[in-house]
């Protein structure tokens, strides 16, 4: 038994560092894992890990929409009082989140722009902010002109939410061949629910409806597997796919 434990800690290490490797962590964290195998693994997995898995990521989102829901108003209302008392850069990016968050768009989209000047141009994440405010208020150019910045700068900085960002902007701006090849490419690279969902009801609106139908099924197929707590996460994506696929033909049977 013992030296199963102890096989199963560096078991624990190595997935660990293999992962570390893959999300381009720091480096030493794999002098962490090897030298301590229980104890770095345990570090690693609340540090690292757990911040970014998928589970982190529901449980942030479900408690944000329940507060959202109790009150809708009160992190812009915070934000618009920390910057108008102290009116900092982390300030002005806060307040600008909470305006595209509340469907301030245009106004989101200045504010985003005036983060962008000076110290902070080329910070990565105050250009995806600016990208969604400019596409949700019409600018889908500029929006484009952004996330090339960002790819251009680092391939790797959230690569899904830039590709399927991007396709949008394209599909904004008409220029819908690039739309189609950028969404083919981020179902291909990321096959995740979000990817091709927008890319259905992005096929939906284009008129493509043979390859909207064939999405819809591929999505469908991933519903039917889901439990009650996913459904309700991704209900805001599933109204949008509904309202995409109630305004085309349904498929023959």
């Amino acid at each position: 038994m013992p030296i199963l434990g102890i096989g199963l800690h560096v078991l624990v290490a190595l997935f660990f560092a293999v992962h570390a490797i893959r999300s381009r962590q720091q480096m030493y964290w794999l002098l962490i894992l090897f030298s301590f195998p229980l104890l770095g693994s345990v570090v690693y997995f609340f540090g690292v890990y757990l911040p970014n898995s998928r589970l982190e990521h529901g449980a942030r989102k479900a408690v944000a929409s329940a507060a959202k829901a109790l009150d809708p108003t009160r992190e812009l209302r915070a934000a618009r009082d920390a910057f108008e008392f102290t009116p900092t850069a982390q300030n002005q990016m806060r307040l600008a989140a909470a305006l595209l968050e509340a469907g301030e768009a245009k106004e989101a989209a200045s504010m985003y722009e005036a983060c962008l000047q000076g110290a902070f141009a080329g910070d990565l994440e105050i250009r995806l902010g600016a990208a969604r405010a400019l596409l949700a208020s019409g600018d889908a150019e500029q929006a484009v002109t952004h996330l090339d910045y960002v790819r251009r700068t680092d391939r790797n900085y959230r690569p899904e939410q830039t590709s399927v960002l991007l396709a949008q902007a394209y599909a904004a701006a008409g220029r819908n061949a690039e739309a189609r090849a950028e969404f083919e490419s981020a179902v291909e690279r990321f096959g995740s629910f979000e990817a091709r969902a927008e890319f259905a009801i992005w096929a939906a609106g284009a008129g493509e409806i043979q390859l909207a139908h064939k999405l819809q099924n591929e999505l469908q197929a991933t519903m039917d597997r889901w439990n009650k707590h996913t459904h309700t996460m991704n209900l805001p994506l599933i109204r949008r796919l509904e309202s995409a696929f109630s305004r085309i033909p349904r498929a023959s049977s």
